[in-house]
């Protein structure tokens, strides 16, 4: 698997997509009222496994921590995934979550 681009990487070798990144997604999406940045959190991590997209769920895990989402939620959110998006994007998006728990202990 490729590593994930974090923001200081995607601003270095992709400046303006970074800018767009931060300015719509970030500064406008993300901080509309209709959505709780909880609920755009689950929203964001179930279309990443779905979509398969595994590269951009480590980050998006600690966005949803930072949201306030818990490991538990994250979990339920990934085995209710696997009858609506697949067994293998439920089991690789579980896989994503207890690498990173592996890596803080």
């Amino acid at each position: 698997m490729n590593p994930s681009l974090d923001r200081e990487s995607l601003a270095r070798y992709a400046p303006k997509l970074a800018a767009l990144s931060q300015e719509i997604l970030f500064d406008d999406i993300w901080k509309r009222s209709e959505l709780s940045p909880r609920d755009r959190s689950l929203v964001t991590l179930a279309i990443l496994a779905a979509q398969g997209r595994v590269q951009q769920i480590p980050w998006h895990l600690q966005f949803a921590r930072q949201n306030g989402l818990s490991n538990t939620e994250i979990t339920e959110l990934f085995t209710h995934l696997a009858f609506y998006a697949g067994w293998p994007a439920s089991v690789s998006a579980l896989g994503c979550l207890v690498a990173e728990e592996n890596k803080c202990r």
